[in-house]
């Protein structure tokens, strides 16, 4: 059958009349008519094979037709409206013109129709805001690009055939520059990058995976910059820029470098039901979007904040169990005041009972010192220290003392160490450990523990302290000024100190200082999430 033939009387009244240029002679019908009419290639071939096409006043229906200079024709593009039904839903639209329109798009919303989501999605509701949209064919009408459904952030869609070619060849060619924010697991490297071939997981189809570009992967490049690290290293915020546009490309490649996004159920550990509640899907967000206009060639450039779930989530991340030491002198009422604390359900740890412990038979401390002091401190295989010749040695050998505190002291903050971790772990918002010396012990410890324990000196006047000490415990005024020898005073303590609890009244007034302790410390937290979450909205913060 002859390409092209005879043609009705009349040619359709909304046909467009095209002249074929010297410089045009030679092309395909198909390229032709894309190139003048910003319509996709495909659309073009079907209008013709559909006899939408004249050439030189004969229907045409061959779309690869060769085409002489000076060749008139005509053409229609039939009318393909979406069969997609609009709906209401919220839709934070950034910018629109006759061209495209930028939306900000909220998590957990998937972006055009799919045979497992036929409706609810992005589209959907565009369709409703912009009936435009509507004259474009397909299930995904505008479509250049898209997020994943539980990645919010920028999407820039096209409102006609011109604007969807030129945008579809900017994206292709990586003309269009795209970042993201990510909240990791760990801490990455400050900047990195990964180049590592994407394709589908060989066994898991709903996955993707590395795969070596010789078996089907695909080049991905993705570069990354941090923004905030967490302090406990329980996360990062990251700038990440993808160079390709990969299918899940961010999730996987910081996957495979061992810095999962919180929240991926694909991607990231298995953490349950706990890790749901702090990150209710992938911390990934679309934060900047650069391109250029598709008809004006403009430079486009938008910015857009993530939604609340961003900063709650890393809030969740940053709080800490509220870690309090509790010293002082002899008899400053430092153990009152832990078990007021125990009493209002704080859990509660204790030194001198620790120190019992391992002075007990077969306890650590018990073998130290049967194994250096041999039956001096220790009797016999079932007998326990005895504290009072201990006690005696000490204050007669301060050498002696400095020995043994040398060996007995780790052991002591070692259980310490234990005891926050656990407590953290079963999910306490705030521990309170006695520790008489922790200031002499800690002085020049710059640890990451140091840095998250409130110290609380309990002072009160040294005449009730010595009273109570020679009523309650039998001590003499020269065995009191024995083991204050042996420490730092109730000032000097006092000064090295986060907070200071005044012990001058009775244990009514002790135990309304204990309700204090337990609110100032609450409200100090909440006033540093809330410094956190200023100095977060600051870094992501779009310029105006």
């Amino acid at each position: 059958m002859n390409a092209c033939r005879q043609t009705r009387e009349e040619a359709p009244e909304t046909a467009t009349r095209l002249s074929v240029s010297a410089q045009e002679r030679g092309q395909r019908l198909d390229a032709f008519l894309s190139a003048r009419l910003g319509l996709s290639r495909s659309k073009v071939k079907r209008a013709v094979e559909e006899g939408h096409c004249q050439i030189n006043g004969k229907l045409c229906l061959e779309a690869d037709v060769r085409l002489a200079s000076g060749t008139e024709l005509l053409f229609f593009s039939p009318e393909n409206a979406s069969a997609l039904i609009p709906e209401k839903g919220e839709l934070d639209i950034l910018y629109r013109d006759e061209h495209l329109v930028v939306v900000n798009k909220p998590p957990h919303l998937t972006v055009h129709p799919c045979p497992s989501c036929p409706e609810g999605t992005l589209v959907q509701r565009l369709l409703s805001r912009v009936p435009e949209l509507a004259k474009l064919e397909g299930e995904r009408p505008g479509i250049v690009h898209r997020l994943d459904k539980d990645t919010s952030g920028l999407l820039v869609v096209a409102l006609n055939e011109r604007a969807r070619l030129e945008l579809t060849r900017a994206f292709a060619d990586r003309e269009v520059s795209k970042t993201y924010l990510a909240i990791t697991h760990g801490l990455p490297p400050e900047r990195g990058e990964s180049r590592l071939p994407l394709g589908r997981h060989p066994s898991l189809k709903t996955r993707m995976a590395v795969v070596p570009e010789n078996r089907g992967g695909k080049a991905a490049h993705s570069e990354w910059s941090t923004l905030y690290r967490d302090p406990g290293s329980r996360f990062a915020l990251l700038a990440v820029r993808i160079h390709t546009g990969r299918t899940h490309q961010i999730r996987v490649h910081l996957a495979h470098e061992g810095y999962p996004l919180w929240g991926d159920a694909l991607y990231g550990p298995t953490a349950g039901e706990k890790e749901t509640t702090i990150a209710p899907r992938q911390m990934l967000h679309a934060w900047k979007l650069v391109f250029r206009h598709p008809v004006t060639g403009r430079e486009m450039r938008f910015c857009c904040p993530p939604p609340e779930d961003f900063p709650d989530c890393m809030a969740a991340l940053s709080k800490r169990m509220i870690r309090l030491v509790l010293t002082g002198v002899a008899g400053c009422g430092k153990s009152t005041l832990l078990h007021v604390l125990g009493d209002k359900g704080v859990p509660i740890w204790s030194a001198d009972a620790v120190v019992a412990d391992l002075y007990a038979p077969g306890g650590d401390g018990w073998r130290m010192l049967r194994g250096m002091y041999g039956d001096r401190f220790v009797a016999g295989d079932d007998s326990p220290v005895d504290k009072a010749a201990l006690a005696a040695a000490l204050a007669d050998d301060p050498d002696l003392r400095r020995e043994i505190e040398h060996a007995v002291h780790p052991m002591v903050f070692h259980a310490l160490h234990e005891f926050f971790a656990k407590t953290e772990r079963e999910g306490a918002e705030i521990a309170a450990a006695e520790v008489p010396l922790w200031h002499e012990n800690r002085r020049n410890d710059r640890s990451e523990e140091k840095e998250r324990i409130l110290s609380v000196t309990v002072c009160c006047p040294d005449l009730s302290r010595r009273e109570r000490l020679h009523v309650r415990r039998g001590w003499s005024e020269e065995r009191t000024a024995l083991v204050d020898s042996w420490q730092l005073s109730q000032k000097d303590k006092a000064g090295l100190s986060d907070i200071v609890v005044d012990n001058s009244g009775d244990e009514a007034a002790l135990y309304r200082e204990g309700e204090k302790l337990l609110n100032q410390v609450s409200a100090q937290e909440q006033q540093r999430l809330a410094s956190l979450r200023t100095a977060w909205e600051n870094i992501w913060t779009c310029p105006k």
